[in-house]
Formats: structure tokens, sequence, C-alpha cells
């Protein structure tokens, strides 16, 4: 998944979908507020500008939490001044003194949202916790007051409606039209008791998000499962040695510890012969914000579902579906859910099979069980050898990180003309030892792109998942800015001098996250609003980016056995594309249900809804095969519940998929494959570079020539297709 970037313009900040935290209160236009923001700057490197090489980097050596309180509230302070200035200026609106004014101001908050990010996500503490609790009403405060700022939207409205917008470029008159719509949509058209009730609404709900994504962090590190060595049987010697690094770092020396997340519960439950321990280690992961103690998350999002849907109704709509998808390119709840219904069938259809063919393994072997949601790794596996001869734990010797990275620099290099060398260690401050450096540059003129940060290892205190955000995003408009990205990842590392051995699977997710990395680093855009993401799009790029993994470029110079060098054998390779449809019934299933259910929450009254017996029922409904549960349980789904970047948007995904199976469709068909020249430079003119500064559409038109069509998606999962091509 892709996490927002950090920076914040005050458009920026109105339409921002949670991708931030929160932060404190100060007052908008206090004399003494600019005084007190320079004081602050001399000595808090969280508001300090980026100094040293490479245009500036983040001073992430000279972090220091005691510093987060007062840089928010005086980044705030100079912020809402800086907002105060701009609407009252006494000129005539103009896009110049109104709208790239406010792309420019907001340079402190933006440098210490990118110090707050790196504590919430990837450093996080009980300390830091209790820190994200105060400011999160406080943050709430802040972007309310630039939000329903009357005079700043009356000067946005008017340079709108202006003859001058005619003469803008199409960027300019773009992100004119997002900011004015970011504004109008939340809330700044409202007045008296609801302008006031709305404000306290987000205040409340940013502290709400903040508790739901905090109480599944606590399960995740409190949780943890210790094994024995008597209980090892059926595990991979990398997985062992993991996890027996794991616990030693835990205190439990000659143990093995199962942590809970996906990355160590995946293949633990792939693998073991424990029947007893897949329940213990599912129910365990499932069960996240749901265990009836202090973190548990069921009163959270009923709270949530209730505000969400009280501030739609202030804006005149029916749910908070309806609200959220206006400006995406699925346009109503009804299209995206239209969607879901043309794949679920199939996908269902396909479980079915697929458990029947786990249960006939299952009763081969003389297994006397019935399929239940642990066993379903497990027995897929033993099909997936038995159909196909392929064994995952044999593929993974030939998926070495290090190795696979060089692969990605490899199809950036092909496709994008990019150079990645690592900077001299030290050069370049870092939060983590772990988190490592590139440079990158164009190949051809060497000219400097930006930094790509990677970190890539799971820990405590660091949030679950993969995702890529960046440090500073590319902008002309005062200057070039050179790109500083990230990809932060969960992979379990290896034992202390062996290469970190991943799944093929994770190996996809790898290539996704660094697909969002090049989505950062190529942008060609002007201003700061063109990076704000249409999130029913903005997943495209990275998942199309995975299906260079199996290109053969790829697989023929780095996927290399760890041990003994020699390449991946042809006949692995086969049995692997044989296999590239199987258990699509469960990968699609499990992603569906969240991404339904989803909808579900957002187009339903939440006083008819309580959150655990609603899941039940929902999909009981719709026919979940009992076999499965959503990929993200309801009091863990953070992507909807943590923040608003995905509520009513996870079905974005399969949106963008059927986007990438057509767009695989147009380098399939092109004579150079997937490293065709012309279709490489329409990936990267139409697709990657020009990021928001285009409706969606129309630049997937210029890139295909035509709208996607969802007949390439089902072709790609292997379901039944009822049209041709």
């Amino acid at each position: 998944m892709i996490k927002l970037t950090h920076t914040l313009t005050a458009a920026a900040i109105v339409m921002a979908l949670a991708g931030c935290s929160q932060a404190p209160e100060t007052q908008s236009t206090n004399s003494a507020a600019p005084a007190q923001a320079e004081t602050t700057v001399a000595d808090n490197v969280l508001l300090q500008d980026y100094k040293g090489p490479y245009g500036g980097v983040p001073a992430f050596d000279k972090m220091d939490l005691s510093d987060v309180m007062p840089a928010m509230e005086a980044a705030m302070a100079e912020h809402l001044a800086e907002i105060d200035a701009i609407a009252n200026n006494p000129e005539a609106p103009t896009f110049e003194n109104t709208i790239v004014a406010m792309e420019r101001a907001g340079s402190a908050i933006s440098n210490v949202y990118t110090y707050y990010g790196i504590w919430s996500s990837n450093k996080s503490s009980p300390e830091f916790r209790e820190i994200q609790r105060e400011l999160s009403p406080k943050l709430s405060d802040y972007r309310s007051k630039i939000n329903q700022n009357e005079k700043l939207f009356n000067r946005i409205k008017a340079v709108y409606e202006s003859d001058e917008l005619a003469t803008l470029t199409d960027e300019e008159q773009r992100i004119t039209w997002l900011i004015y719509n970011g504004f109008a949509r939340n809330g700044a058209t409202l007045e008296g008791e609801a302008k006031a009730r709305y404000a306290a609404i987000n205040k409340e709900l940013a502290s709400l998000h903040t508790k739901f994504s905090n109480n599944v962090l606590a399960d995740e590190e409190n949780y943890v499962t210790y094994i024995t060595e008597d209980q090892l049987d059926g595990l991979p010697e990398s997985f062992v040695k993991a996890a027996a690094a794991a616990a030693t770092e835990r205190g439990k020396e000659g143990q093995y510890a199962i942590t809970n997340t996906r990355s160590s519960m995946d293949p633990f439950l792939t693998y073991s012969t424990h029947r007893d321990l897949r329940e213990k280690v599912w129910t365990t992961y499932y069960s996240r914000g749901d265990n009836g103690d202090e973190f548990d998350n069921n009163a959270l999002v009923k709270r949530i579902l209730e505000l969400r849907h009280e501030r739609i109704k202030l804006l005149g709509y029916e749910n908070y579906a309806q609200w959220r998808l206006e400006d995406r390119m699925a346009k109503t709840p009804e299209n995206a859910m239209d969607l879901m219904m043309k794949v679920w069938p199939a996908a269902i259809a396909r479980v079915e099979e697929e458990v029947a063919d786990m249960q006939a393994i299952a009763d081969e072997l003389g297994d006397d069980i019935t399929i239940k949601p642990w066993d379903y790794r497990y027995y897929a596996e033993k099909v997936r050898k038995a159909k196909y001869d392929l064994d995952s734990n044999e593929v993974k010797q030939y998926l070495q990180l290090d190795k696979l990275r060089e692969a990605m620099f490899y199809v950036a290099g092909r496709l994008f003309n990019f150079d990645f060398k690592p900077v001299p260690e030290g050069s370049v401050p870092v939060f983590h030892p772990d988190v490592k450096v590139w440079e990158v540059t164009d190949k051809d003129s060497g000219k400097l792109i930006g930094l790509w940060y990677l970190d890539p290892f799971a820990r405590k205190g660091k949030r679950s998942g993969a995702w890529a955000t960046t440090y500073r995003s590319h902008t002309t408009y005062d200057g070039a800015k050179t790109v500083l990205s990230s990809n932060n990842s969960n992979f379990v590392k290896g034992p202390e001098g062996e290469p970190t051995l991943i799944s093929w699977d994770d190996a996809e997710t790898y290539f996704h996250e660094f697909g969002h990395a090049l989505h950062f680093l190529s942008a060609t855009v002007k201003y700061p609003t063109s990076h704000s993401g249409v999130r029913d799009y903005t997943e495209f790029q990275s998942q199309l980016l995975e299906r260079w993994l199996t290109t053969d470029e790829v697989v023929d110079q780095y996927l290399v056995h760890y041990k003994t060098g020699e390449p991946i054998p042809d006949s692995l390779i086969e049995k692997i594309n044989n296999a590239a449809t199987f258990n699509e019934g469960f990968k699609t299933t499990e992603y569906m249900a969240s991404a339904i259910m989803d909808l579900l929450y957002h187009t339903t009254d939440p006083a008819k809804i309580d959150p655990d017996s609603f899941e039940r029922e929902q999909l009981k409904a719709i026919g979940m095969p009992e076999e499965i549960v959503m990929r993200h349980r309801t009091t863990q789904f953070g992507h909807i519940f943590s923040g608003e970047g995905y509520s009513s948007g996870y079905y974005g995904y399969m949106w963008a998929e059927v986007l990438t199976a057509d767009a695989a469709e147009a380098f399939e068909e092109a004579p150079g494959g997937y490293y065709d020249e012309e279709v490489s430079d329409r990936l990267v003119k139409y697709l990657f570079s020009i990021r928001n500064a285009m409706d969606p559409a129309e630049a997937y038109r210029k890139f295909r020539g035509r709208d996607a069509n969802v007949e390439a998606l089902m072709r790609d999962r292997g379901f039944p297709v009822k049209s041709d091509k």
C-alpha cells in the first residue's frame, strides 16, 4: 500500500485522506506566533530546513521525541499565520497570490510530519503513542481552522470562477479545481452550528483513528506465540532460524517466536504440521483488535461509522461512500460494488474447487479433518506440489532480498533510465541501522533525481505490512526539488551472515512497493497538489510493476540460488508459470470480502450496525466460504479505520487491477514485450510521471487508446470470460 506523502500544503491538508495523524492547538493570528516559531526553529531539529547533500536531507540521526510537541505547536502556528496572510491579502485573488501562495505555505509542518511519520510507522513506542493521543484532537482543530477559513475559501472560489482560469496551464487549472473541490467537499460551505459540528466530528475522529491503529499495534506486539524445538516439524530452515532470532531478541533464548504479523503467520500456517499450533497462530492473528480487552476495537468501529455518517449528512449526502467516491474513478458506490459483483461469483466458485482439491489431499493422507481456515494454506501447499510439482520453499531459495533489489534497479534502468548507487555509509542520516540509502540519477545525463531509502525488516514498534512514502516530492514551482522516496517492509531478517529469503508473494509485494517509489521518482509535475492521489488509481502503477518480476531478463539474471549461485532452473520457472493462477480463489476472495465489507459499512445506516455481528451476517449473505476469512477483519482493518485513506476505497485495488491487467496486455501485444521502448515511453509519460496533474481516466486513454476492459482481469486470473476481448 501507498502511504501519503507528508508534504502538507494547505490544500493537501484539506484533501488529505488521513495519511497523517494529528497535531497541537495554536492561535492562527497571534502576533507572537511567528516569533515563537523562529525561536523554536533555532534549536528544534524537527522544524529546521533539511541540510546537507542532495538538496538537503532529514536529520534522522538527531530526532528526539521530546521535540515533537513543541515542533508541532510552532509549525501549526507558523502555517496558520501564513494561511491568514493569504486569506487577508487586500489584493484581488489571483492564481499566484492565492493558489501558489497556498502551495508554498507550510514548509515547517511538512518537515515535522516527515519525522512524525517515522515515529508513527517505523519507531512507535508507548511514549510516542501518548504524544499521538494528545496531538490527535489538536491537529484536527488546526486542519479545521484552514478548511473552514471562509475568507480563504472565497479567494479560492474567486480564482476558480475567474476569467484567469482559462489562461492557466492544464496542470494549473487542475490543481485549482482540486483545491476548490477539496474545500467544498470538506465543509467549507457550511455555516454556523453545522460548521462547528463538522469541526468537532473531525476532532473526535482524529483521536479514534489513532486509538484504532495503536490498539492493533498493541495486539501485534503483545501476542507472540513461542514454540519449542519439538514443535518445528515442517518448517523451513530459513524460517526456523529467523524465528529463533526473533525469540532471542525478545529475551526467549532457546525458543522460537511466531510474531503476530503476516510475514510470520503466513509461512507458519503454510508449513507447520502441528494443526493445533496452526489454529492458535491463525486465531491470534485474526483476533487482533477483537480480544475483548483494553485494546478491543469493536466500539471504536461503531463510533467511527456513526461520526462519519453524521458528518456527510451535514453536507447533504445519503451515505459516506457516496461522498467519498464522488471524485474517484468509480464515481459512485454502486459502480464500485458492480465491479466487485462481476468478479465475486467466479472467485467463490474457484474457492469451492480449491477446497475440494485440498480435502481430497487430506483424505488421501488419512488426515481425519474437515478443511478449516487455519488449514487452507497448509493443504493448498500440498495441492500445489501435487498439481504442479511446485514447492514454495524450493522457490524461496532463489528469492534473495538483495538480489531482488538489484532486479528492481535493473527494471528501473530499462524503463525509466534510472541508475541507483548506494550512498557512502554515514553520509545520509538514517533512523535505524537497517535503513540503507541509494542515490538515483538519470543514466544518460547523470542528473540527480533524488534518494531512495529502504527499511526492509520487521521489528518491534514498526507497523505491519509494506508501504511507500516520500520525505520530499518533486516540484519545480519554486525551483526543482529532488525526491526523497522510501520503501518500508516487514520481512523477517535472515540469520547473521546469511541472505534474507522471501516468498514469491513477498517478492511481488517488494516490486509493488517499489512501483510506488518509481511513481514518486519519475514525477515531472510543477506543484505539490499534483501529487495528491486518486485512490482507486494510485495502486495501479505499483500493481503493474509486479509484472516485471517474471520477465526473462529478471529471472535469468537475479533469481539465483542463495547457496550455489545457480540461476533458477527453467523447469521451476515453468512450474511457477503453470501455477500462476493457482490459489487465485483464495487470494481474490479474501481481498474482495474486505473490499465489499468496506462498501457495506459505509452505505449502511450505522444505527443498524453491530460490527461483530454485521461482519458475520453480511459475509454469510454474499456466500463467503467458511474456509476463508476477510484479509483484514473489521477490528484490524487499518486501511479504513485508522484513517480515511482507503475508507470506502479498498475496492480501489480491484479497480486498479483491471487497469493493470489491461495495461499488461498492451506490453504482451507489443513487439518488444515488457521492455518495448514505445510502450515503455507511454507508460512513463502518461501513467507515472504525470501524477494527478491530469484526470486519471484521460491519462489511461492516452496510454492505451481506450478505456480498460474488465475482461482483461478475468483472463488474468484464470476466471471464465463471458465476452471476447
